[in-house]
């Protein structure tokens, strides 16, 4: 059995403009990292719970960027869930696709320079995506969940999940429309990382 990795912490009724959730903290074994689990009604034990994992993004989904759909994709999934009565929005730590809050604001100024969002990250000398999901995977077990609709158009994060043992019933896509900042970023999204819409 694969050693736990990330322990509860904290639990706490949040009443939100989508609905009452419950929030769920997590701590990452040595690290300083919380990720969070946004929970809508009794999901323990329940099969085909819709499940958004989210990787944190402060531009977008604090500041309510136009060059990412994230905070759209983010409020979205919460309607969803708000209007099912059921599920779950894992709020991962992982910046930028894992690059971290500075480096994806270096990857934005390269973006403004001509390149796109995965030759700006591959020029700071990372990966298109450093993103991993193991501890989500650890994090719905630990709500209980037996298995889940994925809210996503990321196939890789379909793969990566399943790999990690999360029973996947379907996905269900998160479509939003794009607007004149984002349109290049989502075509990118679609053409070199896979992402369907």
């Amino acid at each position: 059995m694969t050693p736990k990795t990330v322990q509860r912490m904290e639990s706490v009724h949040l009443p939100t403009d989508f609905g009452d959730f419950q929030l769920v903290c997590y701590q990452e074994n040595g690290a300083h990292l919380l990720h969070l689990a946004l929970v809508k009604g009794d999901v323990a034990g329940q099969e085909g719970v819709l499940v958004r994992v989210h990787s944190e993004c402060m531009t977008g989904d604090v500041f309510h960027s136009q060059r990412c759909d994230c905070c759209a994709q983010l409020q979205a999934a919460m309607e969803k869930m708000e209007q099912a009565g059921c599920g779950v929005v894992l709020y991962m730590r992982q910046e930028g696709r894992g690059i971290g809050l500075l480096n994806k604001l270096k990857a934005y100024r390269l973006q403004e320079d001509g390149d796109d969002t995965v030759e700006a990250n591959l020029k700071l000398g990372f990966p298109a995506d450093l993103r991993t999901y193991e501890l989500c995977a650890q994090m719905l077990e630990d709500l209980g969940v037996k298995s889940v609709q994925l809210l996503t158009n990321n196939p890789k994060k379909l793969d990566s999940l399943h790999s990690h043992g999360v029973q996947i019933q379907k996905r269900v896509p998160l479509v939003i429309p794009a607007n004149v900042h984002n349109r290049k970023y989502l075509s990118v999204k679609q053409a070199k990382l896979g992402h369907l819409f």
